[in-house]
């Protein structure tokens, strides 16, 4: 994910970024890095030298991408255990196969986005260096990686009930597209929300409710996919804002360009869209007052406080939120639907309106 791309040739790869002759002026910042330097500790630094430009290209070392992937699934799969009447280890269950195919598909998608971009990261200064970029890794061996990414994302969704696999197979379109929406539009985010999104309606097949047969849940899975894409523009317009000055300079559109003066107006807007659509998801699904509560209200405080604090000229700041705003709007939404998930296989709502 960086900023939208206009429509560049490529030209052969080659194992040198391109020459400051060929690049044009990028950014003027003084503590631009000017040479690769490896990681020198976490998991992906403590790897064979080999190894570690494969963990750099699915982003092993920045999970934030793989939790963005994985909360639309795990809110679809709470929010349809009561009409499944799931037990808490099928939740458990269905969770974890979803947090591995979020690992292997964000990896996957990352690895795609870069064989696309190859000729376009080394002119950003937050992407020059990436495995690809920086001749690293040979387009052959991260296509063959990633073909292997996929065959694994495969064998993950092969676990889930046989209609999983229907509803399953056309992200897949989706995961390929993106780099080239990048190129022709000045929203690409989109066609990433629509990608990072998939799962919100995953998580109701993968309990068994079929959505084609029961319209409510059909109702509830649009609701929640609709705003699982609000939240992915709305965060990943604040993740383009770090490459703002080096797509001026480059000629590169973003949304971040196209909403440069009105940037919080148009993330406020988003952010009421999103928690709206939550609530809608909520209604579909017969939630109670916890869900709302929890949920919605916490998504609409979280959103508020990270669109007033963020500093969109500061990239350091920038990142903070995005890697940060993921954990306090995407785990607020999760507590709320689990509180609201034990109310309802617990029967407190029929508790509480027998007291009257």
């Amino acid at each position: 994910m960086k900023g939208t791309t206009s429509l560049i040739s490529y030209r052969p790869h080659s194992s040198q970024s391109p020459s400051s002759t060929d690049r044009p002026a990028a950014t003027t910042d003084n503590n631009a890095a000017t040479h690769y330097v490896p990681p020198q500790r976490g998991f992906v630094a403590s790897l064979p030298e080999s190894w570690i430009p494969y963990a750099e290209l699915i982003r092993l070392d920045k999970p934030a991408g793989t939790y963005y992937l994985f909360f639309p699934c795990i809110f679809s799969t709470l929010l349809a255990a009561p009409m499944a009447s799931a037990t808490p280890m099928q939740i458990l269950g269905t969770t974890g196969l979803f947090f591995t195919g979020a690992l292997i598909m964000r990896g996957a998608g990352c690895a795609i986005n870069d064989l696309w971009d190859r000729n376009l990261d080394p002119y950003v200064e937050r992407t020059k260096f990436r495995p690809i970029a920086r001749g690293a890794l040979s387009p052959k061996k991260a296509l063959i990686f990633t073909g292997s990414q996929l065959l694994a994302g495969l064998a993950v969704l092969l676990q889930f009930p046989t209609q999983c696999l229907w509803y399953g197979i056309p992200s897949l379109l989706l995961v390929t597209t993106y780099p080239l929406a990048k190129r022709v539009t000045y929203y690409p985010q989109a066609v990433l929300g629509l990608t990072f999104s998939w799962g919100a309606i995953m998580g109701f097949p993968a309990l068994g409710v079929d959505l084609l047969s029961n319209h409510a849940s059909l109702e509830a899975a649009a609701a929640l996919y609709s705003s699982c894409v609000a939240w992915t523009v709305l965060y990943d317009m604040i993740y383009a804002h770090m490459d703002i000055r080096d797509d001026v300079a480059a000629g590169i559109k973003s949304i971040a360009l196209r909403h440069e003066h009105n940037t919080k107006t148009v993330l406020s807007g988003l952010a009421a869209v999103q928690v709206a659509l939550l609530a809608t998801a909520g209604v579909a699904a017969g939630a109670g007052p916890i869900f709302f509560v929890g949920t919605c209200g916490s998504a609409a405080v979280s959103l508020g406080i990270m669109i007033w604090k963020v500093q969109l000229k500061n990239v350091k700041n920038c990142w903070w939120w995005f890697k940060n705003g993921c954990l306090l709007t995407g785990g607020g939404i999760t507590l709320g639907l689990v509180f609201e998930y034990i109310a309802q296989a617990t029967d407190l709502y029929k508790s509480g309106n027998d007291g009257h």
